[in-house]
């Protein structure tokens, strides 16, 4: 079997709640999503998505999944979808970096694979480690009490894990923190995010102040090094997320007690064939993980759900269901959100089929 084609569609996702803010004035009221599909002499198609969570979270943007794709895509033509490891070190060979580029190819050619062997992906990841899926409900940062209303009304939804959008002043932080905390089960799950936000000494500073609180922190730092500083300097639980960006920073991070999980967002480390080996070092080193991506629609949230339900249970700190944060359906098969939890489909591949009237005309196409 070889590639013949790749196709990538370019569609906007609004959210149900309008708005998403995250650290340090960052917003986004429209996801720009790229659907990529990789095409093939066999007659078999697979599909993935790549949406970047605007230009300012990671080295990552819409417009840049594209112009990559228009890159890298003719050098990929010929090769067989079905080698994932041979197909991953040649993206690697021909593009330097840029993994979040070459995900969506990778993601794409798993499905290819599920479907020829006639398995869902999560069967080829591993296997059904668990059957449904924790997730998790990010919370857009806004004032204290705004956000501590939303969490409320999203626990009568059937979620029970919370990440707290902070990294904003200080002192709202600390207020935020208290606020959803406060309103919480004993067993329900807080984890305050500060997406890079602070300085070291406003992190040192909040962490002080919430040392009495049953809450996590997650990225307080922009880099590991200011990171690692804070994390000798509180006993929370710690979430290291945007400097894990590869199995090297990841051997680093474990060599150095540096965090107790991570967030392993498929993208940003390159796809599903990375992200597998990342997670297994993070099973077999006792390492849990929230399993998701930067963001996107139903076809991101069925690859997080294939990963997730390969993982077992106590190794899956969270994961997330992305496409019940927007208004936009573009794929039939993805999963749906039942008391907190998912589930990955059992039909061949990652069992979605993308809608190609919400999807419209490729704005590439190669090959």
């Amino acid at each position: 079997m070889k590639i013949t084609g790749i196709k990538a569609y370019k569609v906007g996702l609004p959210l149900r709640e309008g708005r998403y803010n995250w650290s340090n004035g960052n917003f986004i009221e429209v996801f720009d999503s790229t659907v990529v599909a990789v095409e093939t002499d066999a007659g078999i198609t697979g599909y993935a998505e790549c949406c970047p969570l605007g230009s300012a979270y990671l080295p990552a943007y819409a417009h840049g999944v594209r112009a990559g794709l228009e890159e890298i895509g003719p050098k990929v033509i010929g090769l067989d979808p079905t080698d994932l490891n041979v197909l991953n070190r040649h993206m690697d060979a021909v593009l330097r970096g840029h993994p979040y580029v070459k995900a969506p190819i990778d993601i794409a050619c798993w499905d290819i694979l599920g479907k020829v062997a006639g398995l869902p992906v999560y069967k080829l990841l591993g296997g059904a480690a668990q059957e449904k899926v924790a997730l998790y409900r990010a919370i857009s940062q806004e004032a204290p009490e705004v956000m501590a209303k939303k969490i409320a009304g999203y626990k009568a939804e059937g979620y029970t894990k919370f990440q707290l959008k902070v990294g904003g002043d200080a002192d709202q932080d600390i207020d935020r923190i208290r606020a959803t905390r406060e309103i919480l089960d004993a067993s329900d799950i807080l984890v305050a995010d500060a997406n890079t936000g602070w300085t070291r000494a406003e992190a040192a500073r909040i962490c002080a102040e919430v040392a009495d609180l049953d809450v996590y922190i997650e990225q307080p730092c922009p880099t590991y090094e200011e990171c690692l500083s804070v994390r000798a300097r509180t006993a929370r639980p710690f979430v290291l997320d945007e400097v894990i960006d590869g199995v090297g920073t990841l051997m680093k991070g474990l060599a150095d007690d540096a965090m107790d999980i991570i967030n392993l967002k498929i993208s940003k480390v390159g796809g599903l064939t990375k992200a597998r080996l990342m997670r297994d070092i993070c099973v077999a080193s006792g390492t849990p993980m929230t399993i998701e991506d930067t963001w996107g629609g139903d076809i991101v949230t069925a690859t997080i759900a294939h990963l997730a339900r390969s993982t077992p249970e106590e190794f899956t700190f969270s994961a997330t269901d992305f496409n019940s944060y927007g208004t936009v359906d573009i794929a039939s098969g993805a999963p749906k959100r039942e008391n907190g939890f998912m589930t990955a489909s059992d039909a061949p591949g990652l069992g979605i089929t993308p809608l190609f009237d919400v999807l419209g005309d490729p704005v590439v196409v190669i090959g």
